[in-house]
């Protein structure tokens, strides 16, 4: 399983997946500003300090992080000093690349050779991803016979 199949995979399926959750523009002033509230985009240089995902364009790395920070609910000074992407200063970003290593672990235990598993399975759009479900609320009691 190469690492560009991977990211492909993680590429097509987030925005599907928030695609369904995410909030309709009821115009195009509501359009416009939304992207005035988002910024210009940043431009990409060539990709430096990448230790496990093997990218060699700019353009590569922005989707994928892209893809993080939709899994996750952050933005990119969650993981990223402030001082440059590439630095390592942040023990968010040192976490996140131990987590993208244990995804592609699993996923390569997998005979079929797809991406069965990525940050999205576990974060659901959060960082801290939940360990067991939320506890439902009480019912009405049983009825009496």
């Amino acid at each position: 399983m190469t690492m560009r199949f991977f990211l492909a995979a993680i590429i097509a399926l987030v925005p599907l997946l928030l695609a369904q959750d995410a909030p309709k523009p009821d115009s195009k002033a509501d359009e416009k500003a939304e992207a005035k509230k988002a910024g210009p985009p940043r431009p990409m240089g060539p990709p430096t300090n990448l230790k496990v995902l093997k990218l060699t364009q700019g353009a590569e790395v922005a989707q994928v992080m892209r893809t993080f920070t939709a899994a996750l609910g952050v933005q990119c000074a969650y993981c990223h000093a402030e001082n440059g992407f590439a630095s390592d200063e942040k023990e968010t970003k040192i976490k996140a690349r131990h987590m993208i290593e244990m995804t592609q672990k699993i996923n390569a235990n997998f005979p079929d050779g797809k991406m069965h598993v990525s940050c999205f399975t576990c974060h659901r759009g959060e960082a801290e991803p939940k360990t067991a479900p939320e506890p439902k609320a009480p019912g009405p009691p049983p009825a009496a016979q």
